[in-house]
């Protein structure tokens, strides 16, 4: 499978976006006309720079507003597309994209347009060229993949094929199957885009809001299942055009689409098994069966302050390293490992952001068939030297300078609590006994990116992005959870400083984990066990109860009961959630004690301005200036 993405589609110079490009994996390039023009060099520069990259061009695009005109507008369009011929040649490459018509002028015509077509085929046949015509989904006579396949059937000519665009496709809501009775030889390109499901104007959905496929709404899949169907077998390409990814990474969105391309092509072979797809074996998605460990980089007067809080959240001690400065912390099926050694990862963690989550391990049924994944998707590997009886556990890089491991039963990796820290049965604790929510934050224009990096990894699916409100702000916030929930993450995307989020961002240069949610069957009862233990619980003001008080109906007593431990309440018609928060600890980290009914499947968002107004409360209180 030849892969392919459009210069357009990444930030930078040409020169910046070929080097993300080649890095990422990719085999060829669209040239957007545009990105040429900006270059200062020559077309056979750019053709040479291209292929000394080990790329191909694969598509020059784009040729507008050809087919259809009355003279002598047509002379007009015949004779620049043989100036863009001649351009074609220099640059190395024999395919161009002509879009279908907008120009007020066209006349129409399938008849009309066909003979436009035979004429330039002809043409562009005696340079060993080829047309490719794309139906744009706001095209002026021609917005329909069908019409422009009658349009490349009637024009008859072996120089002039179809190009597929699954955005043009799906936003206008046209069935995929129907290019499945398109002749594949007669598909001359494909590309790929998607789209969060927006009503708007179709030119402008398009120029700013495409993303990666698996990044948005549309049902990609569906539309390559139907293009692999004609026995195509020419490059798949992205062609984005993206706002957020016009000033973000280049290198990060460059390898974002590689991964959104493989993930997708290894969905449509397992979909419609009998596909002929050109895509080496990679293990598929497995579901996490929840998080193993949570490691935190700390060091010093913070390791004893962050030993003192879990000790008052119901963790003991289980065990120290027996190489390392790393101890175990356990309560029920949770595990929290302190890290305190001076060199490798954790230690670069502290360097740069002090106390922090430096590496998270999931249970996964196989974790060495993740890590190839990941591998062939694009994501990098980690590993540090291993010391005398400690086990090599599989584990990727993540974003952020994260890191994840993974473990599983199969391998024995799921003894390196014994063998390593020589850790017994995990002690009962004061109620929690899972790990419900691990939350993470991000800035928001990378929060695509991470939504691609769990759904193509791990067998997981996104929720509805939601907007969640602080008191000087707004941050949006969507989950990604395995089907059962064992594993759920919320990302949340900060775009202001001023929020508690983006302040987190700002003040821990980029750390990820903002908070971690212990589960327990019975808040009330671990609660009042934790208070025992030294539990000092983020207060909250009477006027939340009382608005509690008006919107709900409390069996008798309730309501004293959470004010008097200081629990959020929250409730949909699947079930009933409590939560009640500790304070933040060094570096704006905080834990969360929830009790979540069977059906509930949010996460007290609805609280979210309550709690967030109370905890920057605290940080004044502890002379920390408001923001």
């Amino acid at each position: 499978m030849k892969t392919s993405i459009a210069t357009v589609s990444v930030s930078g110079s040409l020169v910046e976006k070929l080097e993300a490009i080649a890095a990422a994996g990719y085999d060829g390039i669209e040239i957007f006309e545009q990105d040429f023009i900006a270059f200062d060099g020559s077309p056979r520069d750019v053709g040479n720079m291209v292929r000394d990259h080990g790329l191909e061009i694969t598509l020059f695009q784009p040729f507008r507003d050809f087919e259809g005109l009355p003279e002598p507008l047509r002379a007009k369009a015949f004779d620049r597309a043989e100036r863009k011929f001649d351009l074609m040649q220099e640059l190395g490459t024999d395919l161009v994209l002509v879009c279908s018509s907008v120009h007020p002028a066209s006349l129409g015509g399938v008849d009309r347009a066909a003979a436009d077509f035979h004429e330039l085929g002809a043409r562009a046949a005696k340079r060993g060229l080829r047309i490719g015509y794309e139906a744009l989904a706001w095209g002026r006579h021609v917005n329909d993949h069908r019409d422009a396949w009658e349009i490349v059937r009637r024009a008859d000519h072996e120089s002039v094929g179809l190009i597929l665009d699954s955005f043009h496709t799906l936003a206008r809501k046209i069935d995929p199957e129907t290019i499945r009775r398109i002749p594949g030889d007669k598909i001359f390109f494909v590309q790929l885009a998607d789209a969060p499901a927006i009503e708007m104007d179709l030119l402008y959905w398009s120029r700013h809001f495409r993303n990666m496929p698996g990044e948005g709404d549309l049902d990609v899949t569906g539309f390559m299942r139907a293009v692999m169907a004609t026995g195509y077998g020419g490059p798949i390409s992205l062609e984005i055009f993206n706002d957020q990814f016009r000033g973000g990474s280049t290198k990060g969105v460059a390898r974002d689409g590689y991964r959104s391309l493989i993930a997708l092509m290894d969905d449509v072979r397992r979909a419609e098994p009998a596909l002929e797809v050109d895509l080496p074996p990679i293990p598929a998605r497995v579901a996490a069966d929840g998080v193993s460990f949570v490691e935190f980089a700390t060091r010093g007067d913070e390791a004893r302050a962050l030993e003192a809080l879990l000790q008052t959240l119901g963790f003991e001690r289980a065990g120290n390293h027996r190489n390392k400065a790393v101890t175990l912390w356990q309560q029920g099926g949770i595990r929290i490992v302190l890290n305190e050694e001076i060199t490798g990862h954790a230690a670069a963690a502290w360097n740069a952001r002090g106390t922090t989550v430096c590496d998270i391990g999931l249970a996964v049924s196989d974790a060495q068939a993740v890590v190839q994944r990941a591998e062939a998707l694009g994501t990098e590997p980690f590993s540090q030297p291993i010391g005398p009886g400690e086990l090599d556990i599989p584990a990727i890089r993540g974003f952020s300078g994260s890191v994840l491991h993974f473990i599983d039963e199969a391998s024995g990796l799921d003894r390196v609590w014994e063998l390593e820290f020589g850790a017994g049965a995990n002690p009962a604790g004061a109620g929690p006994t899972r790990i419900d929510h691990v939350a993470q934050t991000m800035s928001y224009e990378d929060m695509l990116s991470w939504t691609l990096f769990y759904t193509s990894l791990l067998d997981m699916k996104k929720t509805p992005m939601v907007d969640v409100f602080d008191p000087d702000g707004l941050v949006r916030s969507q989950v990604v959870e395995s089907p059962d929930g064992a594993l759920r993450v919320t990302l949340n995307g900060a775009d202001s400083r001023r929020t508690l989020a983006g302040r987190f961002l700002s003040e821990t240069f980029g750390a990820s984990v903002q908070h971690l949610a212990l589960a327990t069957d019975d808040i009330f009862a671990t609660l009042e066990t934790l208070a025992a233990r030294g539990f000092d619980p983020l207060p909250m003001p009477q006027n939340y109860y009382d608005d509690l008080a008006a919107r709900f109906d409390f069996p008798a007593g309730l309501i004293g009961r959470m004010q008097a431990a200081n629990v959020l309440y929250d409730r949909d018609e699947r079930g009933a959630f409590f939560q009640c928060y500790a304070r933040a600890v060094t570096g704006g980290l905080f834990f969360e004690i929830v009790q979540r009914d069977s059906g509930y499947t949010g996460f007290g968002a609805p609280n979210a301005p309550f709690r967030i107004a109370a905890q920057k409360r605290q940080g004044r209180a502890k002379g920390v200036p408001a923001r």
